[in-house]
């Protein structure tokens, strides 16, 4: 894979995810995709071969080709279930937040922190740190807009709960809280430490919270 390809690989799963379109797999393909994510966080993707990854994972070479006809289809599938895992977690972690202002707090700092800390999608970040921008401009915003309609879904229901002001467009808050989170990631901070998860929430209940109309 090339380092252009990063960010490619990146934005495409992104979207994917947060779309809902992440395929399902079956034992074998599972086996190799964990197999994969162990080789490509211990030596990294551009070292690693597919005869690697089959042999890991107890499989023929042929029966990797099966599944995912090159390296890259390989790498993209295992973003795509890293982020997915990622969203599920999400939802799960959000049920255990008391307020709404909690919730809206935990999105943004477990965003920041599974990207950058996740051993797979962090170590393509770093390989190639300026690939995502040219990626995402490249696809007419499809990428941010697939994450907004996710984070507008999960505003919008708040706003149905009576927990946010009714005359709040959760589709433009949701915007704006995508745009600041990606400029995090892709664009490193002299001011606030990205590896703070408090500096990071307070950020969030300080900016973030109050465009919904709620009190943090």
């Amino acid at each position: 894979m090339t380092e252009s390809g990063s960010g490619t690989v990146l934005v495409g799963a992104l979207t994917a995810a947060a779309e809902g379109a992440v395929d399902d797999h079956d034992e074998t393909s599972s086996r190799i995709l964990d197999a994969a994510f162990e080789l490509f966080c211990r030596i990294g993707v551009q070292r690693s071969t597919m005869e690697d990854v089959a042999r890991r994972s107890g499989v023929s070479r042929i029966t990797v080709y099966r599944r995912f006809a090159t390296k890259g289809a390989l790498v993209d599938q295992l973003v795509r279930r890293e982020i997915q895992r990622y969203f599920d977690q999400f939802r799960r972690d959000i049920e255990h937040a008391e307020t709404t202002a909690d919730r809206v707090v935990l999105g943004f700092v477990s965003s920041l922190r599974a990207f950058r800390r996740n051993p797979l999608i962090g170590g393509l970040m770093a390989a190639d740190p300026n690939a995502l921008v040219p990626a995402t401009i490249a696809d007419g915003g499809r990428t941010l807009a697939g994450v907004r309609g996710f984070v507008a879904g999960q505003l919008r229901r708040e706003q149905d709960a009576g927990n946010v002001a009714g005359d709040v467009d959760v589709d433009v808050v949701a915007e704006l809280m995508v745009r600041v989170c990606s400029s995090f990631l892709v664009i490193p901070s002299h001011i606030i430490d990205l590896d703070d998860d408090e500096q990071l929430a307070g950020v969030a209940r300080q900016f973030l919270v109050p465009m919904l109309g709620i009190v943090a």
